[in-house]
């Protein structure tokens, strides 16, 4: 429950960050044309469906951990054998390919002279994508936590399900949080 409270609060935070953006954007249209012009939306859009593949993976993590079956009980590549967590490696890695994606992104926008502090499109597309990435960077650790508390249990019980559970609540809203940001950075442009 003060999972769904603490994400509830979030989602608050970026709703913030969106009025922020569609504020600055009514205020400066022209701006917003010739900056959103320098966005990479194919690389973007790539970035996103790995992300976004991500929370898949998370969630066939979360069936096996309801299942209480915290590792593979096959061969490497037997996906339906895979357990709680091999999953969560998968979206942990897809999740690390995200954050990375992003920041080459940054440094293709630097070099095109789109930085924090050169006027308020990119204030806000830094702060709005950082933040983001932040939380992602949250939700990788969180899933390099619930894979080590697996294997320093003895025994995998409803407890550590729970664990993985909330972890993917956590991923999906970031997920979702990124679909809204992708939306409205880069299709509406």
């Amino acid at each position: 429950m003060g999972t769904i409270v603490w994400l509830g609060s979030e989602v608050m935070f970026f709703a913030g960050l969106f009025a922020v953006y569609f504020s600055l954007r009514a205020v400066s249209p022209e701006l917003w044309a010739d900056q959103t012009a320098k966005l990479n939306i194919p690389f973007s859009l790539v970035n996103t469906i790995i992300l976004v593949a991500s929370s898949f993976t998370a969630q066939f993590g979360v069936f096996a951990a309801e299942r209480l079956q915290p590792k593979r009980t096959g061969g490497l590549f037997a996906l339906t054998k895979w357990g709680m967590v091999e999953w969560f490696f998968l979206s942990y890695a897809l999740g690390a390919v995200f954050v990375t994606g992003q920041i080459f992104e940054y440094g293709m926008l630097v070099s095109e002279h789109v930085g924090f502090s050169s006027d308020s499109y990119g204030s806000v597309f830094y702060f709005a994508t950082g933040f983001h990435g932040l939380h992602v960077t949250g939700g990788l650790i969180a899933f390099l936590l619930v894979i080590g508390r697996t294997y320093a249990v003895k025994r995998f019980t409803h407890k550590e399900a729970t664990s993985a559970i909330v972890v993917s609540y956590y991923w999906h809203f970031v997920d979702v949080v990124w679909i809204g940001l992708f939306l409205v950075i880069y299709v509406l442009r």
